[in-house]
């Protein structure tokens, strides 16, 4: 979940931040709609997974296994 634009950066942040309460909540709809055409970085997917597999909501954790992960440039 990351842009190229400051300001971008900042909604991104609190898209992630949003996305965290989802998970921690629940609301697999709303996971979904913030994930919509997004890519992660390894680490920040991973760790959202793991917050998914704490509340142990199948269909969150499979939202998150399908979306892409960043490459690094170079």
């Amino acid at each position: 979940m990351t842009t190229e634009n400051p300001h971008q950066k900042e909604h991104s942040i609190a898209d992630f931040e949003a996305l965290k309460t989802a998970i921690a909540n629940g609301e697999s709809a709303l996971v979904k709609d913030i994930l919509a055409g997004q890519t992660m970085h390894k680490l920040e997917k991973d760790y959202l997974l793991d917050l998914a597999r704490l509340g142990n909501d199948r269909t969150i954790i499979k939202l998150l296994d399908a979306i892409p992960v960043k490459q690094k440039p170079g």
